[in-house]
């Protein structure tokens, strides 16, 4: 059974290519970091900031397409946790019927924030036992 999640942080590094974002249960108190890169970081800090740019960047061109396509974004799964390594999925609707989109948690989430509501950010509750140690 999935968990929902929120982003409560993202520490951001000038000295690393590391940087990553803390979810935390919703209704819990278990949280975790996942290290994301920095264009995903940064991409996700200028939203949080309500910055925009004169031009779409990635995650908005994704936005854009899914709108153009008549695709409404539902929410990211983070389905596993194998070798240190997180997957997602992005879920969307499709003529009614739920599509599962294969994607890096950074790049799902960085989608995420950009929709308006954000969408909710679920975590497989294996992954969450596994990724808090309990």
């Amino acid at each position: 059974m999935p968990v929902q999640m929120e982003l409560v942080r993202l520490i951001l590094s000038e000295t690393s290519d590391e940087q990553y974002v803390i979810l935390k249960e919703k209704e819990g108190t278990r949280a975790f970091p996942i290290v994301i890169g920095s264009v995903e970081a940064f991409s996700i800090r200028r939203r949080l900031l309500g910055e925009t740019t004169p031009r779409p960047m990635t995650h908005d061109l994704v936005i854009n397409i899914f709108r153009e396509l008549g695709v409404e974004p539902v929410d990211v799964v983070i389905t596993e946790l194998r070798e240190h390594t997180y997957y997602a999925q992005l879920r969307v609707k499709r003529d009614g019927e739920l599509v599962e989109i294969d994607s890096r948690p950074s790049d799902a989430i960085a989608v995420a924030v950009r929709c308006d509501p954000p969408l909710p950010i679920y975590v497989n509750e294996g992954v969450l036992e596994e990724a808090t140690g309990g």
